[in-house]
This record gives C-alpha cells, sequence and structure tokens, in this order.
C-alpha cells in the first residue's frame, strides 16, 4: 500500500492535466444554462457514469489491446505522446466554446465522452496502467473523476469565483502541461527504442 501512495502522484497528475477540468467548465456551463438545478444533476451523473464505463472498459482490454496488436509500450509512448500533443494544442488555440443544442443526454455525450474521457485521458490510462499498474491508474482516475463531480456540481459558483478569463487561463495553462506531457512521453519512447533496438 505505501508503495502504491508513492508513486499516486506520478499517475493522479497525468490524469488531471489530460481531463482538463477547466476547459470543460465553460462548455459544460454553456451547455446547461437553460436547464433546471435537477436536470443538470442529472446531466452530471449521467457524464461521471459513462467515463466510468468507459475508462474501466479502456484498462480492461488494455493489456489485450497491447498484445493482439503486437505493440510495445515504448511505441505506444510515441504514438500516444503524438497524440497529446495534438489534442494539447488544438486545446491551446480553441476558445472551448461548444454549439451544441441544449439536451439532457448532453451528459453522455459530449460531456461524459469525449470531454471527461477523450482521447488523451485513454492514451494516459493506457500508458499509465503499462507503466505503473492497475490499481494506482484506477485509485488516481476514481480520485480525478470526483474532482470532476464536484467541480461540474458546483459549476456556476466556480466560474462566479473564478471568472470565466480566470477559467480560460488555467485551461490554457494545463493544455500547455500536457503538451509537455506528450513531449516527454515521445522522447522517452524514441530513448528507449534506440536503447534496445528496434
Amino acid at each position: 500500500m505505501e508503495d502504491i501512495i508513492k508513486i499516486l502522484p506520478n499517475t493522479f497528475i497525468p490524469l488531471f492535466v489530460a481531463t482538463n477540468i477547466f476547459m470543460l467548465l465553460p462548455v459544460f456551463i454553456s451547455l446547461t444554462k437553460e436547464m433546471s438545478k435537477a436536470k443538470r444533476k442529472i446531466v452530471v451523473r449521467d457524464s461521471i457514469l459513462t467515463a466510468i464505463i468507459v475508462s474501466f472498459l479502456f484498462i480492461g482490454l488494455g493489456e489485450f489491446i497491447f498484445r493482439t496488436l503486437g505493440i510495445t509500450s515504448d511505441d505506444f509512448k510515441i504514438a500516444g505522446g503524438i497524440v497529446l500533443l495534438i489534442f494539447a494544442v488544438r486545446d491551446l488555440v480553441h476558445s472551448g466554446e461548444e454549439r451544441i443544442k441544449p439536451d439532457i443526454k448532453v451528459g453522455v455525450v459530449p460531456i461524459g465522452v469525449p470531454l471527461i474521457i477523450g482521447p488523451a485521458v485513454l492514451t494516459n490510462i493506457l500508458l499509465l496502467v503499462d507503466h505503473y499498474g492497475i490499481m494506482p491508474t484506477v485509485i488516481s482516475l476514481v480520485l480525478n473523476l470526483f474532482i470532476v463531480w464536484i467541480t461540474l456540481i458546483n459549476a456556476e459558483r466556480l466560474t462566479n469565483i473564478i471568472g470565466r478569463g480566470g477559467i480560460t487561463g488555467i485551461a490554457k495553462v494545463m493544455a500547455l502541461l500536457l503538451a509537455a506531457i506528450a513531449i516527454m512521453m515521445i522522447r522517452i519512447g524514441i530513448q528507449n527504442t534506440f536503447k534496445f533496438g528496434v
């Protein structure tokens, strides 16, 4: 248990950065602003349940995917890093506003998937399970989803406190950190490939 606690920051931080709750907040508020409080709670519940189901399926199938496709963890680090970098750059230049007709089903799509659990988070999950194991990754994932749930429940309050400008600024910093993590993954993948041979 002590070993898991020691490596939790290594699994928690990449998932927290990839989730980028500050990029999600303005979109969530935009999609739910015309809903009643009760409907908004249903949207939050559906989004978290969807995120849990999709991410846990991905965790369960991760090793099978690696083995079936015959790819190594270093291959995935390079490919995953490139994907993360693309999404980080997109988040850096994107406004974060979505034009989607408000509907209670938005809790599943697009909030649950791909806004909470998108390609960046799924890529991180596979990499973290491969590098640190299932248990630390699952704990970090659950902690991150708990933070997302708390944030979405208090979305309007947080927006009033921080302000839309502040949230946008934090979201851009998170995207920049995600880009740095992506570069690190690519670097480690390339170094290991040349070290052990293709």
